[in-house]
């Protein structure tokens, strides 16, 4: 059984590198925006005269930051989500040695 768990956890391992690593590789001279960018784009396309409802309250300086913090966002939301993931399962653990 647990021969099957680390297979399964290498075989997951290798297609996350290769999901990785394919986009780069293959379309390395590609650029790759946003989608608030896009939609822009196409409302200006549809309709020319469009206003926006309301403007940002903070715009970052530069892209660099603005990419800084979105990372970051991402990164303390995957902190939660596996902080919480590890504590059920050391909830579960837990309860099964007892």
């Amino acid at each position: 059984m647990n021969n099957k768990k680390t297979n399964f956890s290498l075989l997951l391992l290798v297609l996350i590198i290769a999901l990785t690593v394919f986009p780069l590789v293959f379309f390395s001279g590609a650029e790759f925006g946003g989608a608030d960018g896009e939609a822009e784009e196409m409302i200006t396309t549809i309709n020319p005269d469009y206003e926006p409802w309301f403007t940002s309250v903070w715009e970052p300086p530069s892209g660099e930051i603005e990419s800084l913090l979105f990372a970051l966002q991402s990164a303390i939301g995957a902190g939660f989500i596996f902080y919480y993931i590890g504590y059920k399962r050391g909830l579960h653990e837990a309860k099964k040695s007892s």
